[in-house]
């Protein structure tokens, strides 16, 4: 189960996990079997927590290190909006990160 910011609950999602996701990759060299493989490796990562329900924003922190590997222009898109990063440094580290 996902717990949202709300504190209302709901069953997990590769769906939503893929929808997410999918708006990120707009444009980039990244197929639908890749979405799917991203949300599988995502939901066994939340799984292997052994926790019976989990917050939404953990949800978002387990896509960032196989988007990472997935497509890195995405992974910028992705956690510029999910990080809610609100300045030029903020995209200068990520890209400093992703260099070194």
């Amino acid at each position: 189960m996902v717990t949202k910011r709300s504190g209302a609950t709901e069953p997990f999602s590769r769906d939503k996990v893929i929808a997410g996701v999918r708006k990120a990759c707009q444009g980039r060299p990244v197929t639908d079997a890749d979405l799917a493989l991203l949300a599988q490796q995502v939901e066994e990562t939340l799984r292997s927590t052994g926790a019976a329900s989990i917050d939404a924003q953990e949800i978002g922190l387990a896509i960032l290190d196989p988007l990472k590997e997935l497509d890195q222009v995405a992974f910028m898109r992705f956690a510029s909006v999910y990080q809610a990063w609100d300045s030029l440094d903020d995209f200068n580290r990520a890209i400093e990160e992703l260099r070194g």
